[in-house]
């Protein structure tokens, strides 16, 4: 009989026992959850370097820890739209083990509960009036969407004008191109650098609209 080694057991509060395994696998079950399989007394019991069959630890990850991790992403969902990446990281924080993230982000997606272009698209449309398209760019990278979905939504969202942009950000930020001295003229400067402007554009408008002093 295939068996797996424990490697950890630890009691916590609220009547949970972790696992760890010597797969590298880890996960946590609830008491009730442990009464409710074949071997309960043995695994309330279980002790380090005791030995668990791969049919009972098959089960407790597809039957037990799957349905939960399932059931995690869709309230995660209801809470917050997410990137697939965002989901795994949260659902990796729960202390899901890997087979059973992948799963549930499977799961999700044949309902199209996630869709990283349909996250990107909503978020260009909800920024990019205030956000140069690659500052948009460089954000959706970090929630983990790919360059190619990224690339794709901004061709079909983006359509600020982003000089038009780099005016009203300045006139909303009450810049006054006749009292701004120099380093007044540089703060702005670098501000609009970070939002992920262009330099050329950005001195463009200032020029144009005499905010910054020639070079």
């Amino acid at each position: 009989m295939q068996e797996v080694q424990v490697k950890e057991v630890a009691r916590r509060e609220k009547g949970r026992v972790f696992f760890r395994f010597d797969n590298g696998t880890e996960f946590t079950l609830y008491r009730s959850e442990i009464r409710g399989l074949p071997q309960a007394e043995s695994m309330l019991l279980m002790t380090e370097d005791a030995y668990l069959p791969v049919s009972l630890y098959e089960k407790i990850l597809t039957e037990i820890v799957g349905k939960r991790a399932k059931k995690r992403a869709l309230f995660l969902l209801e809470r917050m739209d997410r990137t697939e990446s965002q989901l795994c990281e949260k659902l990796r924080q729960n202390g899901y083990p890997e087979e059973c993230v992948a799963a549930a982000v499977e799961y999700v997606k044949q309902y199209h509960y996630i869709d990283d272009l349909r996250y990107a698209k909503q978020y260009i449309r909800y920024h990019q009036q205030k956000k140069s398209s690659q500052r948009l760019k460089m954000d959706l990278m970090k929630k983990g969407v790919g360059r190619e979905q990224i690339e794709q939504a901004l061709a079909e969202e983006f359509v600020s004008d982003e000089r038009a942009q780099i005016a009203e950000l300045l006139e909303k930020r009450h810049y006054d191109a006749a009292q701004a001295d120099r380093r007044e003229q540089q703060r702005m400067y670098q501000f609009l650098m970070r939002r992920g402007f262009k330099s050329s554009d950005i001195l463009a408008v200032m020029r144009e609209e005499h905010f910054f002093d020639e070079f």
